[in-house]
């Protein structure tokens, strides 16, 4: 069985903040900052987010040697969609178009 509810206010936090960041790939840790959300709470929201087809993720190598590869994280089409009808200041009530499978 599926179970729907709305978007959180985090979720929408971390969407609006890829949406702003357009076809760039986001690190992690770009996204706590700018959604002000805590990596025990963006983290799993990115990977469920990931796993519904909202978001591609990638292994991206550092820049500075000595460092491990990072996770980065874009928008898919249906993840634009998604941002684009659940805005940061929309509340967080549940519509047929805010609805999404957890």
């Amino acid at each position: 069985m599926v179970r729907s509810r709305a978007l959180s206010l985090h979720a929408r936090r971390v969407l609006a903040a890829l949406l702003d960041a357009r076809d760039r790939w986001s690190h992690g840790y770009e996204l706590a900052r700018s959604a002000d959300v805590k990596s025990g709470t963006l983290y799993p929201l990115l990977i469920r987010l990931e796993s519904q087809g909202h978001l591609q993720a990638e292994w991206q190598a550092a820049s500075e040697g000595g460092r491990p590869p990072r996770h980065a994280y874009r928008l898919t089409a249906s993840g634009v969609q998604l941002a684009q009808a659940n805005p940061v200041d929309a509340p967080a009530i549940a519509s047929p178009r805010s609805v999404v499978a957890v």
